[in-house]
Formats: C-alpha cells, structure tokens, sequence
C-alpha cells in the first residue's frame, strides 16, 4: 500500500513541464540502493499474495459448491468484498501489459538515454507519455485499472489490517473510512495521469 503511495507521487511528475522532474524521479527509483532490495521483496510478497487469494478462493468454493439462487446485501459486505478475486485476476492483467510496456523497457535498455547536467539516464518520459499520446486504448485500459485497482483497495485495505488483529469496532469503522479516503486518492491520481495526456497533448 505505501508502495502505490510512492509510485503514484512519482508518475503525478509526469504532468510536471518538460519530463526532467520524472526522468531525475525515474532515474532515483531504478538506481537507488534501498530500492534494489525492496523491490524484490515486493515481488515476493506479490506472487504470495496471487497464491494465498487463490488458495482462499478456492477452499471457500469448495464449502459451497453451488452458489447461492441470489445475492442479496446484508448491509456489510461490498461489492467490492464479494468480487475480490475477480477485480484480483483483472488487475494482474493490467499489471503484465503495465510491466512489458514500462518495467520491461526501462529495466533492459530500450529506452532511450537522455542527459541531464551530465548526468545520463533513461528518457521515461517519452516512454511513458509517448504510449499516452499515440494509444488512446492504452489510456482507456490504463483509467480501468486504476478504478479496478481502487476498488480491489477499498475492501483490501481495511481487511489487511483485520488479519491483522485490529477489528474491534471502533477501530474497522476508522480503517473503513481510511480505506475509501485512500483508494479514492489511488484511483484518481493513476486516472488523472492518461487523462492529461489524452485531453492536454
């Protein structure tokens, strides 16, 4: 969740002048020591997170094989919490076309270099805005990610913490209301990035 945080600040440099802010931003995440470490621990923790949902998913079918006649609300559970594996599935699909379309490029040298006070880097910004400006079916599956992923957030992020221990209520109710706060703020700042380019350039 703090790693969302982190990537969304630094691809809101996108709509920043000319690129130089998010290329030094860019540059500063693929070359940072601390970063080289997180970042395989965040892939670790990814992949057992897909294992664990799945693992879930399919003990609690296998209680219940068929489902019920009709789903109605008890005015507790959301939308969002009874499709979780589901909004799951179509983000890991956004995330592989995210990942070979950026991740990929940058990481092994397809990008072109850009300098910058002799300082010589990846130009990810034409990368990036380059996709925005020339696909606009990009922008769109890119804006449907960011509303799937907020979504997939706004029940994740309070139960994160319910596993976690903190589900007394009084506590739930603040998480709830955080996790509205936070996946409205994910989802409209990933949204708002595709929309400068499809609208502004």
């Amino acid at each position: 969740m703090i790693f969302l945080l982190v990537h969304l600040t630094v691809n809101l440099m996108l709509l920043l002048g000319d690129g130089k802010a998010f290329n030094f931003a860019a540059h500063f995440m693929a070359t940072n020591s601390v970063i080289k470490v997180v970042e395989p621990i965040l892939a670790i923790g990814f992949i057992i997170h897909i294992l664990y949902a799945s693992i879930i998913t399919l003990m609690n079918r296998s209680k219940r094989p068929i489902g019920y006649i009709s789903n109605s609300s008890n005015g507790v559970t959301t939308w969002a919490s009874k499709n979780m594996y589901i909004l799951g599935g179509t983000i890991f699909i956004f995330l592989v076309i995210h990942l070979v379309n950026f991740f990929w490029k940058i990481k092994f040298g397809i990008v072109p270099s850009i300098s910058y006070d002799k300082v010589e880097m990846e130009n990810a910004y034409q990368l990036v805005s380059g996709l925005f400006i020339s696909y606009w079916w990009y922008d769109i599956i890119y804006i449907a990610g960011a509303i799937l992923l907020g979504f997939h957030l706004s029940h994740g992020f309070w139960a994160a913490f319910q596993t976690l221990g903190w589900n007394n209520k009084i506590w739930i109710t603040r998480l709830e209301t955080i996790a509205y706060i936070y996946a409205i703020v994910v989802a409209t700042g990933f949204s708002i990035i595709p929309l400068y380019f499809l609208i502004l350039k």
